[in-house]
């Protein structure tokens, strides 16, 4: 089937948890010694939610699909998917199972997470209707490998999506047990868009550089993307590779920037945006997010997007 083009509805299947960020740290703890946190933040976790709420706050109609407990934090996080624009009714919960929670120990510069993955392992593939593809533009999941029961579904969800004309992108994230299975290579062979921070691409790519990295990545997907942090962003298409420079912001909390630029990626590649914009767009959506505790707090509008970008350089069409 053809795909759709500037589609705006997009679907988010993937994990749910609780972020416990700790900010302000000047270093990361050492075992048996303690620092202190200059804010703490109880708010809306996961890569999957937070790259959600920030595509909804870019306009587009999203639904999202995961499993959390029949506790508090599962209420939480429904209600603050729903606060954000994000659809919540094929969001199941289970009173046998614990919500999870990732905690998060923020500095200026980067951050270390600790997550209890709860009902995130607990999620298969008989929580998702092939149906719900139906109707949407795009597909996105991420976190492969804390998806334990579902990561061998991902090639077949893919699949399905492509075949009901969805584009499809994927942000594996890190894993955990640093084995980085070549399983994962059956994903991106439906996957569109790959989203990948420097690390996870060296050692997936097992090569020296972001440069070599994009070479060997642009063999086995139409487009790959490196998440640089605050120095930008870097993506290969059709065997060109083009790079975009972070923007100058003092970041109070790092947590989810990546998602953040990634929304913003998608919600331009979705209505026509050339990669150079899709990139710079991407890091003003990741350069905001920063500006506030917490992965969504800091996530632009549009307007506010576009505020930002006249303030940093020739204002940007944002159609």
């Amino acid at each position: 089937m053809k795909k759709r083009s500037g589609g705006n509805r997009v679907i988010v299947i993937g994990e749910l948890n609780i972020d416990a960020v700790a900010s302000g740290l000047l270093e990361l703890p050492k075992l048996g010694g303690e620092i202190v946190a200059s804010e703490f933040h109880l708010t809306l976790g996961s890569s999957s939610a937070i790259f959600a709420c920030g595509v909804a706050k870019l306009g587009h109609e999203v639904m999202f699909i995961a499993k959390v407990g029949s506790d508090y934090f599962g209420r939480f996080c429904r209600s603050a998917l729903r606060e954000a624009g994000v659809s919540t009714r094929h969001v199941s919960r289970d009173k046998q199972l614990k919500t999870g929670v990732t905690i998060s120990l923020s500095t200026r510069k980067d951050r270390a997470l600790v997550t209890y993955p709860g009902a995130i392992a607990a999620m298969g593939p008989e929580y998702i209707k092939r149906s719900w593809l139906k109707g949407q533009d795009h597909l996105h999941m991420t976190s492969y490998f804390l998806q334990t029961r579902l990561q061998s579904s991902f090639p077949q969800i893919f699949r399905d999506a492509r075949k009901l004309g969805l584009t499809t992108s994927f942000d594996p994230n890190s894993d955990p047990a640093h084995r980085w299975s070549d399983s994962i290579r059956e994903v991106f062979a439906y996957t569109d868009l790959l989203f990948l921070n420097e690390y996870e691409a060296l050692r997936l790519t097992r090569t020296l550089n972001a440069r070599a990295a994009l070479k060997a990545l642009s063999h086995e997907v139409p487009c790959a993307v490196i998440k640089l942090g605050a120095r930008g962003a870097m993506a290969v298409k059709d065997g060109e590779i083009t790079s975009a420079s972070g923007f100058k912001v003092k970041p109070v909390d790092t947590t989810g920037a990546g998602d953040s630029f990634a929304a913003g990626f998608i919600s331009t590649h979705l209505r026509g945006g050339a990669i150079a914009e899709c990139l710079r767009l991407g890091n003003a959506c990741g350069a905001l997010s920063t500006l506030e505790a917490g992965g969504t707090a800091g996530q632009p509008t549009r307007p506010a997007l576009k505020r930002f970008l006249g303030a940093h350089g020739p204002a940007e069409h944002l159609s």
